[in-house]
């Protein structure tokens, strides 16, 4: 970087991108301080010459955002056991692009918990929200909670296989409002024209 820079001496601002890292399990995320602290000491050279920017996006909205979804059935499919729920890839792309790990969780059944896999209802390998998952007994109707999704998951949901992308609802202080609704299937061809 700084070889680039002085190659360059009419460059006043660097962007460093986003990369400020989120914990998606339970293990702690290093400290930003601590993540920064190689970065800052290789540019203090360039202090008062340059102006550093950040992208921390994602490290300030990904635990905001929760998905929500319905248990749709339980079955046990090539010896394992799964949950189907309603949402899945088509809402939450990350963990099938990436292999992304969500913390998923019940809203409120308890019990004896143990191992399954979480997937979608596209017809699709990929559409697993996650796998060897420990959740307590599900039933059909049961509520889970597909944790930090704020960053990355409505902005990267689609309308693939003709689904509709789930409401939002923005929770401040105790207080729940609708922000985005739910999409109907005549919303997916409202832009469609005549073409007879």
């Amino acid at each position: 970087m700084l070889a680039f820079v002085a190659a360059y001496p009419s460059i006043t601002h660097v962007d460093l991108g986003g990369g400020l890292p989120v914990s998606y399990t339970d293990a702690p995320a290093p400290e930003p301080a601590i993540f920064a602290g190689p970065i800052v000491e290789r540019l203090q050279p360039l202090v008062g010459s340059l102006t550093v920017g950040l992208e921390p996006g994602r490290y300030l909205v990904a635990e905001s955002g929760v998905l929500l979804t319905e248990v749709q059935a339980v079955k046990v499919m090539g010896g394992r056991r799964m949950a189907v729920v309603d949402t899945g890839m088509h809402h939450l792309i990350r963990p099938m692009l990436y292999e992304a790990a969500h913390r998923i969780q019940p809203v409120r059944t308890f019990g004896v918990m143990g191992s399954l896999d979480v997937v979608g209802p596209i017809c699709e390998s990929t559409d697993v929200l996650g796998r060897d998952v420990a959740l307590p007994n599900l039933a059909v109707g049961d509520l889970l909670a597909v944790r930090d999704v704020g960053a990355y998951g409505f902005s990267m949901a689609s309308n693939y296989n003709a689904q509709p992308r789930p409401a939002e609802v923005l929770v401040d202080g105790g207080q729940a409002r609708l922000i985005r609704r739910r999409e109907a299937y005549a919303d997916l061809f409202a832009l469609e024209s005549d073409l007879v």
